[in-house]
C-alpha cells in the first residue's frame, strides 16, 4: 500500500527505575537494549498525513492527556510488605524533521524517512507496517538537528 507523508508512533519504553534513598538514587533497572523492539511497546501506531490534524487531534489527545495526568500522579505497590510509592518522568525522544525544515527554512526538502527515531523508508515501511525498531539515539537526534540547524542547505567548505 501507499504510504502517506508521515507514520506517527505513539510508543513507550521504561529506560530505568530507581528508588531514592536518603540523597542518593539506587538504580533497580536499567533497560540493556533500548533500542530493542521488545521494550519498545507501541500504545499507537498509525499511518497519516501528518497535516491532516483532525485525526492526529482524535487519535492521540486521549494519549497525551493520560500522560500529563501520570506526571502528577503516583503509583504506590506493596513490594516486600513495603509499601512503594513511584512517580513516573517523561523523557521527549527526537525532534519532528518537517517543523526541523519548517522552521529552519530547508523547505521540504523530500527526506525519505518516515519516522525521526528510526530510518525505515517510506517503501520499508509500507511493505512492514507492525515491526520496528529505533536505530536513532538521542545524542544523534541532536547531532541532526545541529547540521539542519547550522547548514540547512548541506553546503560544504569547497
Amino acid at each position: 500500500p501507499a504510504v502517506p507523508e508521515k507514520a506517527v508512533r505513539f510508543s513507550f519504553t521504561i529506560m530505568r527505575i530507581t528508588v531514592a534513598q536518603g540523597p542518593q538514587e539506587v538504580k533497580v533497572f536499567e533497560e540493556a537494549k533500548p533500542n530493542s523492539e521488545l521494550c519498545c511497546k507501541p500504545l499507537c501506531l498509525m499511518l497519516a498525513d501528518e497535516s491532516d490534524h483532525e485525526t492526529l487531534t482524535a487519535i492521540l489527545s486521549p494519549l497525551i492527556a493520560e500522560r500529563e495526568a501520570m506526571k502528577t500522579s503516583q503509583l504506590k505497590l506493596e513490594m516486600g510488605g513495603i509499601q512503594r510509592t513511584f512517580q513516573f518522568i517523561f523523557r521527549g525522544t527526537g525532534y519532528d524533521e518537517k517543523l526541523v525544515r519548517e522552521v529552519e527554512g530547508l523547505e521540504a526538502s523530500g527526506s525519505v524517512y518516515i519516522c525521526t527515531l528510526c530510518d525505515a523508508t517510506r517503501l520499508e515501511a509500507s511493505q512492514n507496517l507492525v515491526f520496528h525498531s529505533i536505530t536513532r539515539s538521542h545524542s544523534e537526534n541532536l547531532q541532526r538537528y545541529e547540521v539542519w540547524r547550522s547548514n540547512p542547505y548541506h553546503e560544504s567548505v569547497e
